[in-house]
């Protein structure tokens, strides 16, 4: 089994800042993929940022220049650094991992989500 706790979210003003932190721990052999999705009321999940085990990043359009993906290998950690918050970016953000197991399965996996709100 595998697990993925997020931490960070939270209401924050325009223009101001939040970092998520999502922190992966269980049955780990290694974690291909990281990402963060949001979810905002009545829409699908949609990919924000993702980044790769050597650190290759992509980023949706919507927030080029404003958010930064980061993650730490040694901590099976993933980060999201959000600056310049705009109200639009209100969402619930859910952690996704790409895990190899100790079984040397791999699953998709994803962790509860943290509420993000930014008020205008």
């Amino acid at each position: 089994q595998v697990q993925l706790v997020e931490s960070g979210g939270g209401l924050v003003q325009a223009g101001g800042s939040l970092r998520l932190s999502c922190a992966a721990s269980g049955s780990i052999f290694k974690i291909n993929d990281m990402g963060w999705y949001e979810q905002a009321p009545g829409k699908q999940r949609e990919l924000v940022a993702s980044i790769t085990s050597d650190g290759s990043t992509t980023y949706v359009d919507s927030v080029k220049g404003r958010f930064a993906i980061s993650r730490d290998n040694t901590k099976n950690t993933v980060y999201l650094q959000m600056n310049s918050l705009k109200p639009e970016d209100t969402a619930v953000y859910y952690c996704h991992a790409h895990v190899v197991t100790l079984t040397r399965f791999t699953f998709n996996y994803w962790g509860q989500g943290t509420q993000v709100t930014v008020s205008s």
